[in-house]
Order: structure tokens, then sequence, then C-alpha cells
């Protein structure tokens, strides 16, 4: 991810599938305070994981920007 900050996503909506552009990220489940341990995830080279937490699966889009996903509200806020 080089020096860029890694990117947070969160599946208040309760949809099934996110689609992100980052293959490392960061999952927090639902928005705090109904969250779970914020954990770090990585792809590997299989181009989707399943949150241990939440069970939402995340999928990689190469045609989305590093800090794209799809829906766009999964997007957690940047703090500051």
């Amino acid at each position: 991810m080089g020096s860029s900050t890694t990117p947070k996503f969160h599946n208040d909506m309760g949809v099934e599938t996110i689609e992100i552009g980052a293959r490392e990220f960061e999952c927090i489940g639902a928005k705090p305070p109904f969250d779970h341990p914020h954990i770090y995830l990585d792809m590997g080279t299989s181009g989707e994981v399943v949150c241990p937490y939440c069970s939402t699966l995340y999928r990689l889009n190469k045609e989305l920007g590093p800090d794209g996903v799809k829906p766009e509200q999964a997007m957690l806020a940047s703090e500051g």
C-alpha cells in the first residue's frame, strides 16, 4: 500500500458483498458503537476475502481506485 493510509470499510447497509479497489484494508463491521474489532484483511492473490467477524465478502474490483468502493457508503469517513 506504500505510504498511503489503509482504507477502512464498514457494512452498515448489511450487503453480502462489497467491491473494493484495494487488496489490503481494514474492516470494522458496522459503524460505532455497533462495530466489531477492527481488523486488517489482505486478499493476497485470491481477489476476495471474507471478514471472520461480520461475514462480509470483500471482492477486488480492479476498475476502482485504491480507495474505491461499491457501494460508496461502505467507505468509513476519515477522522480529522
